[in-house]
């Protein structure tokens, strides 16, 4: 009983020494604010650039006919040229046929 008769008061005397303390006031600083015209302007001014510079880039025609020219073995181990030529829409083949094909 005694210990904590001891404690209360040591704790009694420093809660009377912490208000004795004068704090002194926390010194408040001034926040420069940035101009927020300056980066929207440069945003401004970016996305115009990019949009005058994006001009739309014209399709190549694709030709009326294509030559396929391919070498095949004949008889007698003998290599011949094969020149057909095609509308060019008769030729499409996918992109990935190869994949079928090869693999």
């Amino acid at each position: 009983m005694e210990n904590n008769e001891q404690l209360e008061r040591f704790f009694e005397q420093m809660k009377k020494q912490d208000e004795e303390l004068h704090i002194p006031p926390f010194p408040e600083y001034k926040t420069k604010r940035m101009n927020l015209w300056i980066p929207a302007g440069i945003a401004a001014s970016l996305t115009l650039v990019g949009l005058i510079m994006h001009e739309p880039q014209p399709l190549p025609e694709a030709p009326n006919e294509v030559l396929i020219i391919t070498l095949q073995e004949g008889e007698n181990n003998e290599q011949e040229f094969t020149i057909e030529e095609k509308a060019y829409l008769d030729v499409w083949e996918s992109p990935t046929a190869s994949l079928l094909t090869d693999y």
